[in-house]
């Protein structure tokens, strides 16, 4: 018999899952960045940094090592991995309360490092929740034992 939830922490699962929904969303956006990045830094038809505030103007696309103000090339990248972190604690949240089998929490990690299999995991995992927690409750409900009065 594969453990469940129990009905206490249902209130902690939905909690989870809304911090999960959000970190995957804002993790999948900084990861298509990064990916952006990437390609505009390392592919050598391009070979660009992404520069703020620059002798360029506000944003500007200069050269890669030409950066002499905020490079947010960078900071894509420490923003992603401070996000990344974020999305490992959601999901190590609402794997930990769901007790669910070590490699759901993997294929769920997964989804912070594959470019766009967070939008479709936090699609999937939250509606597996949802319809978990929904049918878990009208099943408590109705074996629950009903008070009659006179």
């Amino acid at each position: 018999m594969a453990l469940e939830p129990k009905p206490r922490d249902f209130p902690r699962i939905r909690s989870a899952v809304k911090l999960y929904r959000v970190s995957s969303i804002i993790t999948g956006v900084m990861l298509l960045l990064l990916c952006l990045e990437v390609v505009l830094k390392y592919v050598p038809v391009f070979g660009v940094e992404l520069e703020l505030g620059g002798p360029q103007g506000f944003l500007a696309l200069v050269p890669e090592g030409t950066v002499t103000a905020v490079n947010l090339s960078t900071g894509i990248l420490i923003a992603h991995g401070w996000f990344y972190v974020l999305y490992l604690f959601a999901d190590f949240q609402l794997w930990s309360r769901m007790r669910w089998p070590f490699w759901k929490f993997v294929l769920i990690a997964l989804g912070g490092i594959v470019p766009l299999l967070s939008f479709f995991l936090e699609v999937r995992i939250a509606r597996e929740v949802k319809t978990y927690l929904a049918g878990r409750e009208a099943e408590l409900s109705a074996s629950a034992p009903v008070e009659v009065t006179h």
